[in-house]
């Protein structure tokens, strides 16, 4: 889910090196970045099924891993702007880097005191760090070369996103997820014995060591930030002091835009939720065990990272909104079918929305910025705060889950937010400005 604002005179030019000699260094480090906040996103779909499990909540307090994790990204984008506008992109990334090891490393005492709160506030901290990270690994990517290689350098390091988050959910199948899955005669057992508390704090204690790891990694990742030399760029200092300035109030005279901010609240509160949910869906549905889900999550996610190379392939010949607007269409559909039909119907219908979601971000991006002129930079801070849907929809579906007693029943949510998505891209991504 990210976006930089590219130089006016971006172009692809076939004599443009991408990485140009002196910042090869620079260029891996701030790409393996993109790979690093990919992981915990989507660790965050396997902790939801665990903490469930260890802390034996409900899907609806569950979700509440999500509101944590994405309020972090909303509270944090704008201070992150203002620290690289102070101090420059390399002590922004580097703060981020900390932010985030700090967070991981508040796993050890939130498991040891089995304490729900304290994991929510350690996600928190991982957030506020990936929230630096995403402000300014984009434009830095983009600026790092020469102009004309500015689109390729920078669809190259946002690659490995999604190949973070697919490796984020492997590790938690394979480190997180124990396996043991206890029916209710089994718990009143071990309940007799005695050992059901140990159960419980052995599975709590499954969280530690992924996390400490990856701490350990993202503080190194940071110490070689801090000293590699990194080529000048025209920073967000320089930014701050050149070309016109853009104004909020003004962004209200253009129904295009706001209604692209709330479609990307919508497209990310699916997304989320859809993951987020996806282990619980498979697992009420086709009874397979917590590890078999969470590969098949993990296969979903492969999915959106072809459809995310595939989409870019087709839109050189289909316009953008149409193409998003034939998705959304499709995810309506295969969002439908999983209602009426939950089971293995339902599940790969599911399973497939991955594929048709993973164009959505960056064209609802786009297509609201359209026109917007100088008013672009606070659009653009606007639309990566309405990652926010993320931290709403998600626990929405546990409130309705809680209702209804169906998974399926909770992906309601999900097929709205798709037809927002839809609405935009046939309709509101055309509305014309207001004149006064």
């Amino acid at each position: 889910m990210a976006f930089a604002t590219l130089p006016a005179e971006a172009g692809e030019h076939s004599n443009s090196p991408l990485v140009p000699p002196g910042s090869g260094v620079a260029f891996f480090l701030v790409t393996g970045l993109f790979f690093l906040w990919g992981i915990p996103n989507n660790l965050n779909d396997v902790l939801i099924r665990q903490f469930m499990k260890s802390f034996e909540i409900t899907r609806l307090q569950a979700g509440l891993v999500q509101s944590a994790f994405y309020t972090g990204y909303f509270l944090f984008s704008i201070p992150a702007a203002m620290v690289m506008r102070r101090f420059g992109y390399k002590t922004g990334l580097v703060t981020g880097l900390m932010l985030y090891s700090v967070g991981t490393i508040c796993f050890l005492p939130a498991a040891l005191e089995r304490s729900y709160a304290m994991f929510l506030f350690a996600l928190f901290v991982i957030a506020s760090g990936l929230g630096f990270l995403e402000t300014g690994a984009n434009p830095l990517i983009a600026q790092l070369g020469d102009a004309g290689s500015a689109v390729r350098r920078l669809n190259f390091s946002q690659a490995f996103n999604p190949l973070g988050a697919i490796t984020g959910v492997l590790i938690g199948t394979l480190f997180i997820f124990s396996g043991v899955e206890l029916k209710t005669p089994q718990i009143a057992q071990m309940k007799l014995a005695g050992t059901y508390e140990l159960y419980l704090q052995h599975e709590t204690m499954r969280v530690i060591a992924p996390y400490l790891v990856l701490g350990v990694v993202v503080l190194l990742w940071a110490l070689m930030i801090v000293r590699t030399p990194f080529p000048a760029v025209a920073g967000p200092q320089a930014e701050a002091t050149s070309g016109p300035k853009g104004s909020y109030a003004d962004l209200l005279r253009y129904p295009h835009f706001l209604f692209a901010v709330f479609a990307q609240f919508c497209y990310v509160g699916a997304q989320v939720g859809t993951w987020s949910y996806f282990i619980q869906y498979v697992q009420d549905y086709t009874h397979l065990p917590e590890k078999t889900a969470g590969y098949l999550l993990t296969g979903t996610l492969a999915g959106f990272g072809v459809g995310r190379f595939s989409s870019s392939h087709w839109m050189k010949r289909v316009p953008a909104a149409r193409l998003m607007g034939l998705f959304a269409a499709a995810n309506v559909v295969l969002v439908s079918v999983a209602i009426l039909m939950p089971g293995w119907v339902g599940m790969w219908s599911i399973f497939l929305t991955s594929f048709f979601m993973s164009l959505m971000f960056p064209t609802i991006f786009a297509l609201g910025l359209r026109g917007l002129g100088p008013h672009t930079k606070p659009g653009a801070s606007l639309l990566v705060m309405a990652i926010i849907g993320g931290a709403v929809f998600t626990p929405v579906m546990g409130l309705v889950f809680q209702a209804t007693h169906s998974m399926a029943r909770a992906m309601i949510v999900v097929l709205c937010c798709y037809l927002v998505v839809g609405l935009f891209a046939g309709r509101g991504s055309e509305l014309a400005p207001r004149t006064s």
